[in-house]
């Protein structure tokens, strides 16, 4: 499983947010080592000029409780033995080893400070001139909470830097979607408007180069196709003219008349296999539809009296079909099946949940094609071998190949392992 983004705009995000996240964290060792713990050691230097002043005059552990109730009401600073230290708060206070080991630097001996947060900030100290006391120095404007406000900044700043990069990244990448559509839809067949050239100069060079390749490939589009026309409409008089010719021979050349009919029927339906090739169908818009009655369709209009063809329909999810061109494809590869082969032809179809594709079956009893000819069959022009026959122009499956890719989906061929061909062509829910 990939973790990182394989998307620029997804790279380009993550990028933005782990600098935001080096950068707040780069900041928050700079607070904490110019700021914080400077103001940390001033206060445990006042600290310990307060504790030092407590016992300035005092040569042994006994202070005088009069002096300890005066000092307490000029200073707010107390002095308690451990049993009533720990009734005024100190058994709640938490131990903070830093701050003991400075403050034993400080005062010249083994010190301990404990600090409290109720209705005052209290820092306890049990300094070493004695170790029987403690003292209470309450040190107001020194709330925790003080540094939530930082905190809630420097995540604003974050999330707003983030957003803003991720806003600038879709406005940036918005000029690329709308290419990688348009070159999805050039490679159907369709041909959209040029698109708006806008985003950054590269992107407006790629768009404009795009424009004018997309404008190219339509003027070839429209220029084989008229050529096709002019060549069918030309094509298409003598023929008709031999054929009105052959209705004048004699009865006694019969066997001519067939055999010249036949030759015009063949490049009658050359031509038609031409035309099917080079056409889109373009008019033919993709409408939600269900696919098993398009093939009943097919079926019926391709069922021969001595042939059976086995249909066998799972239920499926509408799919996006252009109906003309799928019925297209649809007849020609039931009619490969009924022309190469004398057994029954089976269809089935089938609903791939992970794949979110519908797939299409068509199989044979013939006697198949070699492996090594599946894929070439696909190219225009080319024919299987001899023992599924030579007749046609090698377009049909070329043909389905390229209806099949005006919808997004796939085709492929396989020889069954109880032998004949299987044809498969799997559409996806969702047209990219």
């Amino acid at each position: 499983m990939k973790i990182l983004p394989r998307s620029a705009f997804g790279q380009t995000v993550l990028l933005i947010g782990v600098l935001l996240l080096i950068n707040q964290v780069v900041s928050f060792i700079s607070m904490s080592i110019y700021i914080i713990q400077p103001n940390a050691q001033q206060v445990n230097q006042l600290l310990a000029k307060q504790v030092r002043v407590v016992f300035i005059d005092i040569a042994d552990e006994a202070i005088s409780p009069a002096m300890g109730e005066a000092f307490q009401r000029e200073t707010g600073i107390g002095v308690y033995r451990e049993a009533a230290a720990m009734k005024l708060g100190l058994q709640d206070a938490i131990y903070y080893a830093f701050r003991s080991e400075e403050m034993s630097i400080l005062l010249g001996g083994p010190a301990e400070v404990r600090i409290s947060q109720g209705d005052e900030y209290l820092f306890w100290i049990r300094p070493p001139q004695a170790p029987d006391y403690w003292v209470k120095i309450p040190i107001n404007g020194l709330d925790e909470e003080n540094f939530s406000p930082l905190i809630i900044v420097l995540m604003i700043l974050g999330i707003l830097s983030v957003m803003g990069g991720w806003i600038f990244v879709r406005q940036l990448n918005r000029p690329l979607k709308a290419l990688q559509h348009a070159a999805h839809d050039v490679g159907r067949g369709d041909f959209p408007e040029p698109l708006t050239e806008r985003g950054t100069t590269e992107i407006v060079a790629v768009t404009r180069a795009f424009n004018h390749m997309s404008k190219g490939i339509k003027q070839l589009e429209d220029d084989r196709n008229l050529l096709m026309a002019g060549i069918s409409h030309d094509l298409r008089t003598p023929l008709t003219r031999i054929r009105l010719a052959t209705e004048m021979i004699s009865e006694q050349d019969e066997f001519l008349k067939e055999g010249i009919e036949g030759d015009i029927h063949d490049m009658n339906n050359i031509i038609d296999q031409f035309i099917d090739y080079i056409r889109h169908d373009s008019k033919d818009k993709a409408e939600l539809a269900d696919l098993n009655v398009l093939i009943d369709d097919v079926v019926q209009s391709e069922s021969m009296l001595d042939r059976e063809i086995v249909f066998n329909a799972e239920l499926l999810p509408n799919v996006p079909l252009r109906n003309v061109a799928m019925k297209r494809a649809l007849a020609n590869l039931i009619q490969n099946a009924l022309r190469y082969t004398e057994g029954k032809v089976y269809i089935s179809t089938s609903y791939d949940k992970v794949k979110k594709e519908v797939c299409i079956s068509v199989c044979d009893d013939g006697p198949g094609i070699p492996e090594v000819d599946i894929d070439r069959l696909f190219l225009p022009f080319t024919q299987g071998d001899l023992a599924r026959g030579t007749e046609g122009s090698g377009l049909g499956l070329a043909i389905i190949k390229r209806i099949v890719d005006t919808h997004s989906g796939r085709v492929s061929l396989s020889n069954r392992t109880e032998g004949g061909l299987r044809a498969e062509v799997c559409l996806p829910l969702i047209h990219d």
